[in-house]
């Protein structure tokens, strides 16, 4: 009864409801049958991390220690039993202990090829997904949120589609590919309005934060933060608090961006986001003038990167070290993080190293040198609509006695984004009645559609589609 109890309430919106029922039924369940006792302590553990700083009595630390002190001998091989090991160990004994069991389940969740797989990672994916990120692991980050939504789609898993959905909506912002991402925000849009899905709209908010769309962006996070505080989720807080901090830093209001992240980061316990916004909070304490912030911020972050040593993990912790350092060590960790960003997926990032190393040569009246690093970071954030960070780049060009025009507008109609969302499906080669159930229309209604592609283009068919259709540098790389 407490498990369907736990599970009911997280369904229905009273997240905060969820764990300590869900973990009094897995402590029962442990005499019983430990295998869905195991199964009782992850569902517990993922209801918690969503709560997370809203928790009442139970939270994730509670749930972690629990699951910690299960006897040996209900412990396994499985995807889910090292995940829930990996997750706990994490949560209560901290990342040096945590991520090499993290990294074993994210081994086993895409090495799981047996059709047998199929359910426990549709179950678990979300929180696999999660856990790819909190140890800094972007490969399997990208590769499980891939996964995730085939296996939603394939299965018809409506529940589950629009959190896929919105875990891939960040995979692709961190990649800088925008247009991808956009995509799936109106993907998520149309489920939303035909379902009546109760997930904020979360994916909207950052791609507009990271898009730096300054009163549209500060709208969505005031609306998300709204909703997630009403449904109980403290995950929804923390990435609202952490979007925009993004917001401000790419519009260069760094007193915002602190504040922002410093809401975002007050919780530690909730991992994720909280982890994630001490790289917001560094830059903008830094650039406010209050270093011994940054310094503080910056020792809680070397414990979770220094634990992954990813290139993402290395990248970012160099490029928060950096302005913490005088002359040439401040140039050399600046040229470590552009070097160890560039062997990863963290495109976005990799365009900020150049945004902040260009900054940085210029105070140092290297203004040659500066032009190459600036020049480098508005052709990135201009192509991947990081607009904010594209005129932030174009200001310091200036400011070196250079100056970067924006692109120039397209001439033809510009698509609405249901009609990009349509022309896109129709590109990778979807029929209309596959298009049409994808997004809950009728074919009748997505071929009013494309024919309005089809006369906004300039073109008389489908074909001429991946010729014409405007494409952002994540889709260009597929041709």
């Amino acid at each position: 009864m407490c498990l369907l109890r736990g599970q009911m309430a997280f369904a229905s919106g009273r997240s905060a409801d969820g764990p300590p029922l869900l973990l009094e039924a897995a402590g029962r369940f442990e005499a019983v049958d430990a295998r869905l006792a195991r199964e009782t302590y992850l569902d517990a553990l993922s209801v918690a991390m969503f709560v997370g700083r809203l928790a009442d009595r139970v939270g994730m630390a509670e749930v972690a220690k629990a699951a910690r002190v299960t006897p040996s001998g209900q412990r396994g091989a499985r995807a889910s039993h090292l995940l829930l090991d990996g997750l706990a160990a994490l949560i209560a004994a901290g990342p040096a202990a945590g991520t090499p069991v993290v990294r074993q389940a994210l081994r086993a969740f895409r090495d799981a090829r047996l059709p047998g797989d199929r359910d426990e990672q549709l179950r678990w994916l979300f929180v696999a997904v999660r856990a790819a990120h909190e140890i800094w692991d972007d490969g399997a980050w990208q590769d499980l949120a891939d996964r995730q939504v085939r296996l939603a789609r394939d299965e018809g898993a409506l529940s589950v589609l629009p959190l896929a959905l919105s875990q891939r909506v960040f995979v692709h912002l961190h990649a800088g590919e925008q247009a991808a991402a956009g995509s799936l925000v109106a993907e998520l849009t149309a489920i939303r309005e035909a379902t009546g899905h109760p997930l904020p709209a979360y994916g909207a908010m950052s791609l507009a934060c990271w898009q730096g769309r300054g009163q549209d962006a500060a709208r969505l996070v005031e609306t998300a933060v709204e909703e997630a505080t009403a449904h109980g989720e403290g995950i929804g807080l923390s990435l609202a608090h952490h979007s925009a901090s993004v917001l401000y830093n790419g519009l260069g209001r760094f007193e915002e961006a602190l504040a922002s992240a410093e809401r975002a980061t007050a919780y530690p316990g909730e991992l994720g986001h909280s982890n994630w916004s001490l790289v917001e909070l560094i830059e903008a304490a830094v650039r406010s003038g209050q270093p011994a912030r940054a310094h503080a911020a910056l020792e809680r972050l070397t414990g979770s990167t220094g634990s992954s040593g990813t290139p993402w993990a290395l990248g970012v912790e160099a490029r928060c070290r950096a302005p913490l350092c005088d002359g040439d060590a401040a140039e050399r960790r600046y040229r470590e993080s552009i070097a160890h960003l560039s062997a990863c997926s963290a495109r976005a990032e990799l365009a900020r190293s150049h945004l902040l190393y260009g900054e940085w040569l210029r105070r140092q009246r290297r203004r040659a040198d500066a032009r190459t690093q600036l020049r480098t970071a508005h052709g990135m954030t201009e192509a991947m609509g990081m607009a904010a960070f594209a005129a932030r780049a174009r200001r310091e060009l200036r400011a070196t006695g250079e100056t970067a025009r924006k692109r120039a507008a397209a001439t033809r109609p510009e698509l609405t984004p249901q009609e990009a969302q349509i022309a896109r499906l129709a590109r990778e080669g979807l029929s209309n009645p596959e298009i049409g159930t994808r997004l809950f229309l009728s074919p009748r209604t997505v071929q009013y559609h494309l024919g309005e592609v089809f006369s906004k283009l300039d073109i008389t068919s489908r074909s001429q589609l991946r010729g014409v259709l405007p494409v952002g540098p994540d889709e260009a790389a597929e041709r």
